[in-house]
């Protein structure tokens, strides 16, 4: 696959060779309902953040620029505003055409500033000025948003709501007693009890994710926030009975203590089902020496059916995407990076993912990501960020290659009998 450098020569390559690409959805089928999902289900997943506008997120630090521009961005340096209509209609287009059932709507960064009040704000978070406010609360109406937006355009995509158990703070009461988290739920609950045909149904309940960050302490008697966050919606019947509450986790795959077996591993690795947390993203990398490695991405049991597992374009070693420079290599890779294109612009990353994908059939399939954009977590080039939405960096590269690999794992969902571990960094 060739990366494309011109953003009119990209979008006019694409919109001849896949019109449903750039035609909008106005011809797509009316969602009917919720999207009800059971044991039998194989459910793909995409994660999305609709961070991004004048007042919000920029792309001023981004080494990549979607090719979607919006006007009222061009005095921050350009990019897309998550709230214009025509962005909205783009991105629900693309992600129908790829294959996608539903989207993790990410709003878990900075809940307390979002969603406390000020006296509390001013006694727990410092760092949540005026400004940020703002800033972070137009991020909240933006995920909001997609709710009715959506619903208007009719599509049959749903949206799972991703709340954030990443600080501390946000299980502190606020002045009328309840704390951010619970707020962030009832702001999602009131959204999809008035856009019902968002609704993800899993185990019979609405589903939403809470975000719980990287590096979890294993031990429940330190009462580690995901514990204390589980205590409170045992405490809380009146939540815990109307949503099913899941908690997702980065880099389980270097964590051996949450694994159900920690000893050395020769293929993905299955998370203890004592703690049972969903992969937000997972290293790959079978070859790497470093302490730690080999890497294999992890998932979880439900039953006799993998319940989730998560597939990436790209992802960065320990240290990061950079590791220390040197007069001839001033932008090095470290040497556990796994990388978006390998020998001939091949997507060796995400085919390696996606056969582990098929190998072990999940119901739910989550993609990283759609698009993400900003440091830290996306690096300086292309190979150093994981985003699928057509960039200038690898125009709509990403997307053809995507659509492909979901087209497969459909093809043989219910059918693999390839043992674990074979051939994961073969080129097919």
């Amino acid at each position: 696959m060739q990366k494309f450098a011109s953003r009119s020569i990209v979008l006019t390559l694409l919109c001849s060779a896949t019109p449903a690409f750039c035609q909008g959805i106005d011809a797509h089928s009316q969602s009917d309902g919720p999207l009800v999902v059971d044991e039998n289900s194989h459910i793909v997943v995409m994660e999305y953040e609709a961070w991004f506008g004048p007042n919000a997120v920029t792309f001023q630090t981004s080494a990549a620029m979607p090719l979607l521009q919006s006007a009222d961005m061009q005095r921050v340096g350009g990019g897309c505003d998550s709230a214009d209509p025509a962005v909205i209609k783009q991105h629900v287009a693309w992600m129908e055409s790829l294959g996608i059932d539903t989207v993790i709507a990410d709003l878990t960064n900075n809940v307390s500033c979002i969603f406390n009040s000020e006296q509390f704000v001013e006694k727990y978070v410092p760092n949540c000025t005026p400004s940020f406010r703002t800033y972070n609360q137009n991020i909240r109406d933006n995920t909001g948003n997609l709710f009715p937006a959506w619903t208007r355009l009719g599509t049959p995509l749903k949206l799972i709501p991703q709340l954030g158990g990443i600080d501390q703070n946000v299980m502190f009461p606020d002045v009328d007693g309840k704390p951010a988290l619970e707020k962030e739920i009832n702001y999602f609950a009131a959204l999809l009890r008035k856009y019902p045909e968002r609704q993800v149904i899993y185990q019979g309940k609405p589903l939403m994710l809470i975000f719980l960050g990287a590096a979890q302490d294993p031990d429940s008697a330190d009462n580690p926030l995901w514990f204390h966050i589980r205590q409170f919606l045992k405490h809380h019947p009146e939540i815990d009975s109307k949503y099913n509450f899941k908690m997702i986790a980065g880099y389980l795959d270097s964590q051996p203590d949450l694994w159900l077996n920690p000893g050395a591993p020769d293929g993905p690795v299955e998370v203890n089902p004592r703690y049972g947390f969903w992969s937000w993203v997972d290293r790959l990398n079978t070859s790497c020496t470093l302490p730690l490695c080999p890497y294999y991405p992890s998932y979880n049991q439900a039953g006799s059916r993998v319940e989730n597992f998560t597939a990436s374009i790209a992802t960065a070693g320990q240290n990061g995407w950079g590791c220390p420079a040197s007069p001839s290599d001033p932008l090095p890779y470290c040497p556990d990076d796994a990388l978006r294109f390998g020998e001939d612009d091949f997507y060796s990353t995400f085919n390696a993912f996606m056969k582990y994908a098929r190998q072990l059939d999940p119901i739910f399939l989550i993609i990283h990501q759609f698009n993400e954009f900003v440091p830290p977590d996306e690096g300086w080039n292309a190979n150093t960020d994981d985003d699928i939405e057509p960039a200038n960096l690898w125009g709509a590269g990403a997307l053809e290659v995507v659509s492909e690999q979901i087209r497969l794992y459909h093809q043989e969902a219910g059918t693999s009998s390839v043992p674990l571990g074979a051939g994961d960094n073969e080129r097919e």
